[in-house]
Formats: structure tokens, C-alpha cells, sequence
């Protein structure tokens, strides 16, 4: 599996770049935003690699948090790469996870490709999506350890949220904190 690519850019559009890495060259779909963002010839970019029956693709990101919410919306039934790249071009990570928590439909609609339906199904299901950057004091690793210890203790995820907003520590500290706050909810 590919994670990441670092390369020449050999040709640039919009939607998608070509990579000159060692003499191998890559089409990387990437987003509007990410495109904003490529200033120099030479680009470091993360990477989803999407392998299907007649394809295998590449989608780059300049940014870890817009590649999560890129991996995170592909999960989602009905929603594919193509408007997951769609999201990512239309929404910052910090401002897709705002729409998500105020459940604003019409904002949702305006991504091509996304209709009411779709747009009600992916605020349903990502209701507790979770931007990094919210929590800056906490790694998304422990982060996420922590939370999945605490839903597995039967907590629900929003109260969860709130008992570590502010928390700070490893995974363990962490548990023990949310259990602690838990408790007084």
C-alpha cells in the first residue's frame, strides 16, 4: 500500500497532478485546496490508494487532517472517491467538521454529487467525526485510543467529547480523566 509520494511535478492541473518519481511517473488525484496549496515544483504529498477491479488510484493530500477526513467520508456507504475528493475540495477539515456538528444540510448540498438524501445519510453517520486541530493538546493517536476505550465502556461519543475537552496526557490519563468527568454527567 502506498501512503505517501514524493516527486517532480511533471504536469498540474486542478484535480490531479502527474509525479515524476525517480523516472516513474504517478497520477495523484488530489483536491482543490491541495492544489491551492502545491507552490514549488517538487511536492510531498500523503496518500489513499484506492485499488478497484479496473483501476488502482492514487488520491494526495498536503495535509494529514484533510487526508482523515478524505478516509473517513470514503467509509461511508454511497460515497466514493470521486465525491469524497468532491468534500475535500469544497470544505477545510475545521469547516466540514463545524458543518457536520451544526447538521447543516444545504451546506452538505452544495458538494457536487451530493443530493438531500446523501447529505442527510453522511450527517447521520458522521455525527461524531472528531477535527484534530479541536483538541490541540491531545495526539490524535491517544486521542482515539481513549475514546474507543470509553465507547467500548458503553459511554456515548458526544459525552465523551465533552469529558476530554481540555485533557492533556497519554492514552491511560486520559481513560482515567473521561471516566472520572463521565461519572459526573
Amino acid at each position: 500500500m502506498i501512503v505517501g509520494i514524493e516527486g517532480q511535478i511533471e504536469k498540474k492541473e486542478p484535480t490531479f497532478v502527474h509525479l515524476n518519481v525517480q523516472g516513474l511517473i504517478h497520477e495523484v488525484h488530489i483536491s482543490i485546496n491541495t492544489s491551492h496549496a502545491i507552490s514549488q515544483d517538487r511536492v510531498k504529498l500523503v496518500v489513499t490508494q484506492v485499488i478497484r477491479e479496473d483501476a488502482n488510484l492514487l488520491f494526495g493530500f498536503i495535509d494529514n487532517h484533510e487526508k482523515k477526513m478524505f478516509d473517513t467520508v470514503l467509509k461511508i456507504n454511497g460515497v466514493g472517491p470521486k465525491v469524497g475528493l468532491a468534500i475535500c475540495s469544497t470544505f477545510t477539515p475545521s469547516t466540514f467538521a463545524k458543518v457536520i456538528a451544526s447538521k447543516d444540510v444545504s451546506m452538505l448540498k452544495r458538494v457536487p454529487g451530493i443530493g438531500p438524501k446523501a447529505a442527510s445519510r453522511i450527517l447521520v453517520e458522521l455525527a461524531d467525526f472528531i477535527v484534530d486541530t479541536d483538541m490541540n493538546s491531545i495526539s490524535s493517536t491517544e486521542l482515539a485510543d481513549a475514546i474507543m476505550a470509553l465507547e467500548s465502556l458503553g459511554f456515548k461519543k458526544d459525552a465523551i467529547q465533552k469529558a476530554l475537552q481540555g485533557a492533556s496526557g497519554d492514552t491511560s490519563s486520559l481513560v482515567k480523566e473521561g471516566l472520572k468527568k463521565l461519572q459526573r454527567l
